[in-house]
């Protein structure tokens, strides 16, 4: 080893991670040295710490001692650290340039030993890739509009604040049918909250995140089914911000609406192109009994290479919904809520509706009728594109257990084997 050349040597240690590179530097002097080299550990840091030349520059210290001083501190979420660092950095440079007041309620880090602290007052234990965003930015102040996204109708608003992580411990649940749950989030307007599951109990998976939905037809009233949002937190937040970020999640007057795109739910006749976005809403949906409210929101744009002859009106809507059931329901009516756009060239007009139904999925699809402005009596359709309405995935308690009473044991008796 002490005969191979310094440059190929140097190859083959770049290969290595960075617990391998540190016991190298034990077998011999030689390796001690070549393991220390500068270039390495740089890569290092970028991998692991996502750390730049001016980082290190400000920090004066050699790439090997940073990566040491960050393993010191955040060594323990060094599997989830860089991608959730990613996360941070990319959302927040997306959201200053649309939304920049949100990016000033984010609070700075929680330290290592405040999560410990709230470890001990709840008595249970957090994740590593939880802690390790929180380490990043421990949530939100308690403002509108929230980070984790808003949603609004005609009689409805709501807007999730991520929450810091004293006041998620302050509604930390131990009270039957939320045993062991830690709030995520909270919504001011609803009282809404997605929660994440501290521990395995009473149907939920162990750091699995959900909206509860109380169980309206059982008669314990501590039943709660969920409808599921993620099967741990680093799959929730990535999730979340990768929506936002590839603009998948639209930015209306400042806020993040979670509105889904598919991006096959388009479609143009003519000059006039239709496009639909749908939303479920949990906090007016239930399992039990089967209600499912979506709300949908359908942008009408005419081409602005079209003439100016080619502008027209609105006047009717029909729509055919199909359930998963399999009925079929047919609605016909004039304008839209109540409106009667007219498009003329690069007009784009958008509006929101909604919709419950009572099976775990539906699809609607139909047109609109038009006239010209030029010539009322030219009246011609425009399609709108079949879209799918899915409610998320949801579980329901488990049953309770009920011992049949010719199992019942007197006292003194043994039960059968």
């Amino acid at each position: 080893m002490d005969q191979l050349p310094t440059d190929p040597l140097l190859h083959v240690l770049s290969y290595l991670s960075y617990r391998d590179l540190s016991r190298c530097s034990v077998v011999s002097r030689r390796l001690n040295e070549l393991s220390r080299h500068s270039p390495l550990w740089k890569s290092l840091c970028s991998k692991h710490w996502l750390l730049t030349d001016a980082q290190r520059q400000q920090s004066g210290l050699s790439w090997y001692s940073l990566f040491r001083q960050y393993y010191s501190d955040l060594g323990r979420y060094i599997r989830f650290y860089p991608v959730l660092k990613s996360c941070w950095e990319q959302i927040k440079a997306y959201l200053k340039e649309r939304c920049p007041r949100m990016i000033t309620s984010l609070k700075d880090g929680a330290t290592e030993a405040e999560l410990n602290d709230i470890e001990a007052l709840i008595g249970c234990r957090l994740p590593d890739d939880y802690r390790c965003s929180y380490r990043i930015h421990n949530g939100q102040i308690l403002v509108i509009p929230g980070l984790m996204g808003s949603m609004s109708l005609s009689n409805h608003y709501r807007s999730e604040v991520l929450l810091d992580v004293e006041t998620a411990a302050g509604g930390f649940q131990q009270r039957k049918g939320m045993r062991g749950c830690l709030p995520l989030t909270f919504c001011f307007h609803t009282g809404l909250s997605q929660y994440m599951a501290l521990e395995p109990a009473e149907g939920r998976r162990c750091f699995e995140s959900f909206y509860p939905c109380p169980d309206q037809m059982a008669q314990d009233p501590s039943a709660i089914d969920m409808f599921i949002t993620g099967s741990c937190f680093l799959e929730w937040f990535t999730t979340y911000v990768q929506n936002v970020v590839s603009g998948e999640f639209p930015i209306i007057r400042d806020q993040i609406f979670r509105y889904v795109h598919d991006k096959s739910c388009v479609a143009t006749t003519g000059d006039i192109t239709v496009s639909v976005s749908t939303s479920f809403l949990p906090e007016l949906s239930s399992v039990h009994p089967p209600h499912f409210f979506f709300t949908y929101r359908i942008r009408i744009e005419m081409s602005s290479s079209a003439l100016p002859d080619a502008a027209c009106q609105l006047d009717s809507r029909y729509w055919k919904i199909t359930t998963s059931d399999g009925n079929v329901e047919e609605v016909q009516g004039p304008g839209v809520v109540g409106e009667f756009p007219v498009m003329t060239p690069g007009k784009v007009h958008e509006y929101a509706s909604c919709t419950t139904f009572s099976t775990p999925s539906e699809y609607m699809e139909g047109h609109y009728t038009f006239h010209r402005l030029a010539n009322k009596e030219e009246v011609f359709q425009v399609t709108i594109p079949r879209f799918h309405m899915v409610c998320p995935p949801f579980r329901e308690p488990p049953a309770p257990t009920v011992t049949p009473l010719h199992l019942k044991l007197l006292p003194g008796t043994r039960p059968p084997h």
